[in-house]
């Protein structure tokens, strides 16, 4: 049985906040730089994720990934006449 997850992008002000923010999903990315993290949650529960994680002092503010409605079969993908000669020659 496969789960369908969704990513959460939580940007917080701390670093020292981040074992918290771990808690909340399958941890993947931080940025110290821009002080964000990237999390995957279940679809079915993501709202109630969400709404725990704004809650918290140190969140600035929680989005959604739109990755899991972007459709990524493509249809009729053509290659470049150049590019097919090439592929052809061996270079």
């Amino acid at each position: 049985m496969r789960i369908n997850r969704q990513g959460l992008i939580v940007w917080f002000q701390h670093m020292k906040n981040l074992k918290q923010i771990k808690r909340y999903g399958h941890y993947i990315y931080s940025s110290k730089k821009m002080r964000y993290a990237v999390l995957y949650v279940d679809q079915e529960d993501i709202e109630k994720v969400e709404e725990k994680l704004v809650k918290l002092s140190f969140v600035s503010k929680v989005e959604r990934s739109n990755k899991p409605f972007v459709r990524t079969d493509f249809e009729n993908a053509k290659l470049d006449k150049a590019k097919q000669y090439d592929y052809k020659m061996g270079i």
